[in-house]
């Protein structure tokens, strides 16, 4: 290497490229895997584009152009145009409500010059820099409650256009900013109060309401039993209780079945009850029971890679993007997913290493949103394959076929490389 190109890697951190061009290579060998028969001309498909893995081949390739424009920027563009980028986000949202196309159940996708484009995984980018900005700022004082409402509608806005496109999958993922803003200050306690909220949604779904209501008035009045000392001393502790109590009975009582029968969709409340083991309908199992057996029929040490039959064969639905998984634990088996599986935890923790490692906080809250926006997919995405998730559809990152989400993932992973080469500087 001479010096001119020395110059031009410095800074690189290569362990992230490098893993990235794993999960990528695997992600399009994968594809070909579910694809490929015997009979194919696989030169003659790759030429002409005639399967999904030749058209991925062509978005790595594009993505690698992208990459190499987002090395040659210069780091304080991506701050100076942080909110001007998420305006244009927003604005592509919106421009989907009037003009986008239905894919697939969801009203989500822009055509443009014959390609099909889903604005709602770049506008993921475009939030994590929106989000970067406001929380780098001079002016924001992170521990005042209109700073923290402000931070959660620069994730929730998005989030919320593209429920209105019926992708509710894409737009479960902005919650994972809440996780970077836990990283810079919000209180843990919210946490706790989340995690109850999803313990209450659980509850009300697999025990009758009336049992519930009885079961909280039980523990109200044992905890006013229990606490009667404590609630004459400060006679405000009674109204926090009987608060709560009133809360959760209101929301397994009336909330939670208002928003299953009016507005969540049938296919949406039917997957999640076949998550809970309420639904059996076959036609409503199909896609998670087709994916457990593929998964399942790779044993140990796998097939091996283009023996697949549950993959190869159509048995699996959606096999080249949501359930992409499947050939993997199909060709590769237990061994070959834990390795797989291994090369995503080895990048998260690279990038949350390269996130500390910053001086500025911009820097900082953009990588962790990074890590952030991976961990959400691959636990979802993950868990939807083996039945631990309802059916929701959000891809793998860098390996489930799209050419919208490889090239959203290689922005977002090379836009954290380039930030960090520069992190001497103090970006705001």
């Amino acid at each position: 290497m001479n010096r001119s190109q020395a110059k031009l890697t410095q800074g690189i951190d290569w362990p992230i490229v490098g893993l990235y061009l794993a999960l990528v290579i695997i992600g399009i060998m994968s594809i070909f895997a579910a694809e490929y028969r015997g009979d194919d001309n696989v030169w003659q498909n790759i030429i002409h584009l005639n399967k999904n893995y030749s058209r991925q081949m062509m978005w790595f390739g594009v993505s690698l152009v992208l990459a190499a424009i987002i090395w040659l920027t210069d780091s304080k563009f991506f701050t100076a145009t942080s909110n001007l980028l998420y305006a244009g986000g927003l604005l592509l949202l919106l421009l989907v409500l009037g003009i986008g196309k239905d894919v697939k159940g969801s009203h989500s996708w822009l055509v443009i010059g014959g390609f099909q484009f889903q604005p709602a995984e770049l506008t993921k980018l475009c939030t994590n820099l929106a989000l970067a900005k406001y929380l780098s700022s001079q002016e924001t004082d992170f521990t005042k409650l209109r700073s923290r409402l402000i931070a959660a509608a620069i994730a929730l806005i998005p989030a919320a256009i593209i429920i209105l496109q019926d992708e509710t999958g894409l737009a479960l993922v902005y919650f994972s900013f809440f996780l970077v803003m836990f990283r810079e200050g919000l209180p843990g306690i919210l946490l706790v109060i989340a995690f109850s909220g999803i313990v209450l949604v659980l509850s009300a779904l697999l025990v009758d309401k009336y049992v519930l209501f009885t079961i909280f008035s039980v523990i109200t009045a044992l905890v006013i039993y229990f606490m009667r000392r404590e609630i004459k001393r400060k006679r405000s502790r009674l109204l926090v209780i009987i608060g709560v109590y009133a809360f959760c009975s209101i929301f397994v009582m009336f909330v939670v079945p208002f928003a299953f029968t009016k507005v969540l969709k049938d296919y949406q409340v039917r997957r999640i009850e076949v998550m809970l083991g309420k639904e059996n309908d076959p036609k409503a199992t199909y896609n998670t029971r087709q994916s457990m057996i593929a998964i399942g029929s790779g044993g140990f040490w796998g097939k091996g890679y283009l023996k697949g039959t549950q993959t190869r064969f159509d048995f699996v639905p959606e096999q080249s993007t949501d359930f992409i998984f499947c050939t993997v634990g199909e060709d590769f088996g237990f061994l070959g997913s834990v390795i797989f599986l291994g090369l995503y935890v080895a990048l998260l923790f690279r990038i949350i290493f390269v996130a500390e490692r910053q001086r500025s906080t911009y820097s900082r809250v953009y990588a962790y949103g990074v890590a952030s926006i991976v961990f959400f997919h691959l636990a979802i995405n993950i868990s939807m394959t083996i039945g631990l998730a309802p059916v929701i559809g959000i891809p793998l990152p860098l390996v489930s076929y799209g050419g919208s989400s490889l090239m959203t993932f290689t922005m977002l992973i090379f836009i954290m490389l380039r930030l960090d080469a520069d992190r001497q500087m103090v970006l705001r």
